[in-house]
C-alpha cells in the first residue's frame, strides 16, 4: 500500500514546521515553562515568559484544517522525547470512553525510554455537547487534574461552546501559508518523488488549496498517480478542489463579491450552511454596510429570502430555495451605493448563538420539567408548555408540597424548580 505523502513528507522536528513561528515559540515556552523538556530544546525556542503562557493549564492550537496543527504536535513530542497518547474527539466522544483511555495511559509509566507523556485532544471540535453527553465536561476535568501537558486542536475555537476551554488553555492560532511557500514545498515533493512538475501547475494546486498544505499534498499525490509529469492541463482536466469554508470566509467572499454569480456561488461550498449564514448575516450586515440605504436594502433582500424559506418550511417546496438563496447571497451583496469595504472585517458571532448557549441548561432543565408533566398527566408538550405550566405554577405557590414532590422526582433543587415556574 502505497504511504501517504502527508505522512512521509509530515516534518519531523520543529524546526521542519513551515511558517508558523509565533506559534512555535508560544508552544515551546508553555511547556518548558510547566514542565521538563531538553535545555536546548528550551533555549532556542522558549521565548516568551508571560503570564499568559505560564498560567494556562493547557494548550489550544487553532486554525483551518490542514496547516499544521497535528504535525505540531507530533513534532513537539518527538523533540521532547515524550510519548503521544492522541484521541481523536470526533471518534472518542464519551466521558467514560475518554476517562478510560486518557487516565489508564496517564497512570501507566511512559514506555520506551520517553521523558514523560503528552496528550492530544484533536479536533475537540468535533464534540456535540447534546450528543457526546459529559465529552466536553470531562476533557475539562482530565485538564484540572492532570500533571501532564495536554494539547487540543480546533479548527473553531470561538464557538461559545468551547468558552469553558479557552478560559483555562493557552490559545495558539496557526496561519494559513501563503501561495509561495506551498509552492516551494510542492517543488521539494516533486523533486524527491523524481517527478517533474510544472511551476505553473504547482501554483494552480497551492491556488486552489487556499493555504491548506494537507490537501495541496493529497491533490498533487493524486494527480501524478502512475506518472512522472504533470503540467497545468492536467490540472484543468481535473478540475480544481472546492475548499471548506469557515463562516467568516463565507460572509467576506458574499460581501466582497464582484458580481452577482460570485456571490450566489458561495452556496455550492461543501461547508455552506444556509440557516447558519441567515443568522450570521442578519447581524453582520449592519456591521459591513456603513451606509444606511445599501443597509437598508440589503436587509430588506435578506427579509425577502426569509419570507420564501418560511413558505418552503410550510409547503415543504423546497425547490423554491435556489431563489431564495439568490437573494440572500447576490441580493445582500449587489446592493446599490455600495461602500468601499475595508481591507479587514471583523465578524462577531450572532448575539442569538451566545444567547441560547447562555441559556442552554437552563432550557434543557424546563425541558425535562415539561417532559415529566406530560408524561404524567398523559398530554403533549405544547400543552403542558402553553397552558399546564401555568395551572402548575399558581398551585406551587399556594400549596409548597407540589414543589417538594416535583424536586425528588426531577432531582433538582428546589430554588432552580422555582425559577423555572412561570
Amino acid at each position: 500500500m502505497t504511504l501517504p505523502w502527508t505522512e512521509k513528507y509530515r516534518p519531523k522536528s520543529f524546526g521542519e514546521v513551515v511558517n508558523q513561528e509565533e506559534a512555535k515559540h508560544k508552544l515551546a515556552s508553555w511547556i518548558c515553562g510547566k514542565f521538563r523538556a531538553p535545555r536546548e530544546f528550551c533555549s532556542r525556542w522558549a521565548k516568551l515568559r508571560d503570564r499568559e503562557v505560564l498560567d494556562a493549564k493547557a494548550v489550544l492550537l487553532a486554525g483551518p484544517p490542514g496547516i499544521g496543527k497535528t504535525t505540531l504536535v507530533h513534532a513537539l513530542a518527538r523533540e521532547i522525547n515524550y510519548e503521544l497518547i492522541e484521541l481523536n474527539a470526533s471518534d472518542v466522544r464519551s466521558a467514560e470512553r475518554l476517562r478510560q483511555v486518557v487516565g489508564r495511559g496517564l497512570k501507566e509509566a511512559p514506555l520506551f525510554g520517553h521523558e514523560g507523556k503528552l496528550v492530544l485532544f484533536d479536533e475537540v471540535d468535533g464534540l456535540h455537547v447534546r450528543e457526546d453527553l459529559g465529552g466536553l465536561e470531562t476533557i475539562i476535568e482530565i485538564i484540572e487534574s492532570a500533571r501532564v501537558p495536554i494539547v487540543m486542536t480546533a479548527n473553531n475555537p470561538y464557538d461559545p461552546k468551547f468558552r469553558p476551554l479557552r478560559d483555562m488553555s493557552l490559545l495558539v492560532s496557526l496561519r494559513r501559508l501563503s501561495e509561495d511557500e506551498i509552492v516551494e514545498l510542492l517543488r521539494r515533493i516533486c523533486a524527491s518523488e523524481g517527478a517533474k512538475c510544472e511551476e505553473e501547475a504547482l501554483r494552480s494546486i497551492a491556488r486552489s488549496s487556499l493555504g491548506d498544505l494537507r490537501a495541496a499534498v493529497n491533490d498533487l499525490q493524486m494527480l501524478l498517480s502512475g506518472r512522472r509529469v504533470l503540467v497545468v492541463d492536467d490540472i484543468k482536466r481535473v478540475g480544481e478542489r472546492n475548499p471548506q469554508l469557515s463562516m467568516f470566509e463565507i460572509l467576506d467572499r458574499v460581501y466582497r463579491a464582484r458580481w452577482f454569480d460570485g456571490a450566489r456561488a458561495v452556496s455550492f461550498n461543501p461547508s455552506f450552511d444556509w440557516e447558519q449564514y441567515l443568522m450570521w448575516a442578519l447581524e453582520s450586515i449592519p456591521v459591513v454596510y456603513r451606509d444606511v440605504e445599501a443597509s437598508s436594502e440589503a436587509l430588506d433582500r435578506l427579509s425577502k429570502a426569509d419570507v420564501i424559506i418560511g413558505r418552503i418550511k410550510r409547503a415543504q417546496e423546497w425547490e423554491l430555495l435556489p431563489y431564495a438563496l439568490e437573494l440572500a447571497l447576490g441580493g445582500v451583496s449587489q446592493v446599490r451605493s455600495k461602500p468601499r469595504l475595508p481591507p479587514f472585517i471583523r465578524y462577531g458571532f450572532p448575539q442569538r448563538l451566545l444567547i441560547l448557549a447562555r441559556t442552554k441548561e437552563a432550557r434543557r432543565r424546563r425541558d425535562a420539567l415539561v417532559e415529566y408533566i406530560a408524561q404524567g398527566v398523559h398530554a403533549s408538550k405544547s400543552l403542558v408548555k402553553s397552558e399546564l405550566i401555568y395551572v402548575l405554577s399558581a398551585l406551587a405557590k399556594r400549596n409548597p408540597q407540589i414543589v417538594e414532590r416535583l424536586r425528588k422526582a426531577l432531582n433538582m433543587s428546589a430554588v432552580d424548580l422555582k425559577e423555572l415556574l412561570p
